[in-house]
């Protein structure tokens, strides 16, 4: 979230509007903060079983702010098909996987336990299939002997950093074509 409200100045097409998150101690909410961008926090556990009604929150918050684009980072609620589709084509969400590889939790674990040589991140459009929408970028970096999913992760981050902005830029200018960085 940081790299992406930092990456929105000068002529970037987007600007933050507001960093809305499902727990209110969320570490991002400060930081938004400092970075004065508005924040928003709608804790789930209240809502229990009730997607609809944590889903109808999340919508009339996002309504008042107005995105023209929503983008998911670090938001670990599954979606429901009625909420993602009233933001079809301008929802993102950036996956720790070469998608359509490693879809859903673990995917650095994955990676090391499948043999892979290869592990990566990936921004996707965001539609009712779990980590199923459009591949709008993808970063790639090699497995290293005695990799770890912690140590996986950690080489990962900075090119999830380059790669979700540089997404959002063109996805806001209107432009699809994919992005590919190497680590």
């Amino acid at each position: 979230m940081v790299a992406l409200v930092k990456s929105m100045t000068g002529d970037h097409p987007a600007r933050p509007v507001l960093v809305l998150s499902n727990d209110p101690d969320a570490g991002g909410l400060a930081k938004a903060r400092q970075l004065n961008v508005p924040t928003f926090a709608i804790d789930h556990k209240p809502f229990g079983k009730d997607r609809a009604g944590f889903e109808a929150a999340l919508q009339k918050a996002l309504q008042t702010a107005k995105p023209d684009i929503i983008c998911l980072a670090g938001f670990m609620r599954i979606l429901t098909p009625e909420f993602t589709a009233q933001w079809a084509g301008r929802m993102l969400n950036i996956h720790p996987s070469l998608l359509p590889k490693y879809k859903g939790l673990h995917t650095h674990a994955r990676a090391i336990e499948a043999g892979d040589s290869v592990h990566g991140c990936s921004v996707h459009e965001v539609t009712a299939e779990l980590d199923g929408g459009p591949i709008l970028g993808q970063a790639r970096i090699p497995l290293q002997p005695g990799d770890t999913p912690d140590m996986l992760a950690e080489r990962l981050l900075p090119l999830e950093h380059k790669l979700y902005p540089a997404v959002l830029r063109r996805y806001a200018a209107g432009d699809r074509t994919m992005v590919t960085l190497r680590g």
